[in-house]
């Protein structure tokens, strides 16, 4: 172990995670960020120093002692990763690091191209629920411990397993969850046949004996998986999967939990959302896996309070509402628009969307477009680059064409709220994986007032 760590990149939910996760274990902490934001600032009162300009004199100057972590969403012309190459400190990227953190613990890791941070964050809660307890890392921040680190004594680790780079081949879970496999992130993978491999090869890294849950109708090859192999669904008979499932007020479900060894009748999940009732299905076959308690786990279905971004309802009144949600690809953006009406039946939806990257909006403009005309009022925000260059061509404009309700607009960041407050709003949901989020205390005081 090292005295010091540092990161790069700071502020993305992974790496702060790791972060806290040092700091606990008393080392010095500190780290990089492009912008500041709720996250940083909270790490910022925990102790952790962060600062925003790229400058090499705030690194640590005991190479020999200082351990640095980085982010590969950073740019490669960075002066501080330039920096710590050329003069030598060890370094490694985030995914490398958990891989070590995980080694030799009970890992149980959710992957998949959506759905994995309620998945592993409702797992991680449900081991927590248990005496044993567990330790997690997880991609959001949990509204039930308001974190998105949890520590215990236990060698139970729960990890949110990202596709993102291959970051996930670096983990040999016991038992792994498989919620999703979509074309994504084809800037790295270039094709959907890659992503696909990419996930098959994840599958495979499983220890035998150990268990993989897949969902039910993804068709990823298993013959390299030394694993036993279960699926799930939301409400298709396989190995687990929910039925009697009774709509109750606000979008919630009682729904009876089909699994091998029996059923766990009459469970409600915290949340609202089908959604989440299949992402209830998916963490309690990993829990029952790992051998808890059917009581334990129905008693932690119902006491889920969620996640930070994920169909979040900041505000709801019989006249208004206001739900943020982290959705920045079509599947996920066309699963909370169904479970959001759900939640406010016979509601006008306005939907505003902040396309993430120029690759991703180029590569699904049609199928953003499909999704978006889900909405009964749509307005667009510019694309939020991240890491990348524009590039020719590419704009919001793409998917906006080609959306087909008529109540339909781009606008600037800056004429949002304007434009906003000259609607007739009903329901009202932010979508995106952007800054889009600097938002949302603004509509929810807004939509409290209106």
């Amino acid at each position: 172990m090292y005295d010091n760590y540092y990161f790069l990149g700071i502020g993305g939910i992974g790496m702060s995670a790791i972060a806290r996760y040092f700091k606990h274990n008393g080392r010095n902490v500190s780290g990089y960020d492009r912008t500041r934001s709720p996250l940083t600032a909270k790490l910022e009162q925990e102790g952790i120093e962060v600062h925003y300009e790229d400058r090499p004199d705030l690194i640590p100057f005991d190479i020999d002692n200082t351990f640095v972590i980085y982010t590969p969403a950073i740019p490669e012309d960075l002066e501080e990763f330039k920096y710590v190459r050329e003069k030598g400190y060890a370094i490694c990227k985030r995914s490398k690091a958990l891989g070590q953190i995980t080694a030799g613990k009970d890992c149980l890791a959710v992957a998949g191209t959506h759905g994995k941070t309620t998945t592993s964050t409702l797992l991680a809660h449900i081991l927590t629920t248990d005496e044993k307890g567990c330790s997690a890392f997880l991609g959001g921040i949990s509204k039930n411990y308001h974190t998105n680190l949890l520590l215990s004594h236990s060698d139970d680790i729960v990890v949110e397993a990202d596709e993102f780079d291959r970051s996930f081949h670096q983990l040999h879970p016991q038992i792994a969850v498989i919620t999703a496999i979509d074309a994504d992130h084809l800037d790295i993978y270039g094709d959907y046949q890659s992503v696909m491999d990419s996930f098959e090869q994840f599958a495979s890294q499983i220890v035998e004996g150990g268990t993989l849950i897949l969902k039910n109708g993804v068709p990823m090859p298993t013959d390299r998986v030394k694993a036993r192999v279960y699926r799930y669904s939301f409400d298709t008979p396989c190995d687990f999967y929910a039925s009697d499932i009774k709509h109750l007020p606000f979008g919630r479900f009682d729904f009876t939990l089909n699994y091998p060894g029996g059923k766990i009748e009459h469970c409600t999940v915290g949340i609202p959302g089908w959604v989440n009732v299949e992402n209830a299905v998916a963490a309690s076959a990993a829990a029952l896996s790992h051998g808890v308690s059917v009581r334990i786990i129905k008693t932690a279905l119902a006491s889920f309070q969620g996640v930070e971004r994920r169909i979040d309802i900041h505000f709801s009144s019989d006249k208004h509402a206001y739900v943020d949600d982290y959705a920045h690809h079509p599947n996920e953006i066309r699963a909370a628009i169904s479970s959001i009406r759900d939640i406010f039946p016979g509601r006008k939806i306005l939907g505003i969307f902040q396309p993430h990257l120029y690759t991703r909006t180029r590569d699904f403009a049609d199928d953003f477009a499909a999704a978006l005309s889900g909405l009964d009022s749509l307005i667009m925000l510019p694309i939020y680059p991240a890491r990348e260059e524009p590039i020719e061509g590419v704009n919001s404009e793409m998917i906006l064409d080609k959306v087909t309700i008529d109540d339909k607009m781009i606008v600037p960041k800056e004429e949002l709220m304007k434009t906003v407050a000259a609607k007739d709003v009903d329901v009202l949901v932010t979508f995106g994986a952007g800054d889009i989020d600097r938002f949302v205390k603004q509509f929810e005081e807004y939509m409290s007032n209106v």
